[in-house]
């Protein structure tokens, strides 16, 4: 599992916390999550990274709609509570367990 990022986006901090809260309730072994930095629009296209922060789980991104756009940019989730700058734990939990 991936957590992708560029450091002028504070908001993967928060995806962290939440995939954190999420992976420490499921009843199984907890993957490993690697953080990976994305500088360049050229490494956003290479990683289709549709902006921060952007999860992988198993190579692909969940959260991503077809019409997505690649690059450097804050990325906008849609949760049950509306607009936020992460996925919620709930759906976090979704996407986790489904994976496992």
């Amino acid at each position: 599992m991936r957590l992708l990022y560029f450091d002028d986006c504070p908001n993967w901090r928060l995806a962290e916390a939440r995939l954190a809260e999420a992976l420490a309730t499921l009843d199984c072994p907890q993957p490993a999550v690697t953080r990976q930095r994305v500088t360049t629009p050229a490494q956003a296209e290479a990683a289709s990274f549709r902006g921060s922060p952007t999860i992988l789980v198993d190579g692909r991104d969940p959260f991503a709609g077809p019409d997505d756009a690649v690059g450097l940019a804050c990325r906008i989730y849609r949760t049950p509570a509306g607009a936020e700058y992460a996925p919620s734990v709930e759906q976090l939990r979704s996407v986790l367990g489904d994976a496992g």
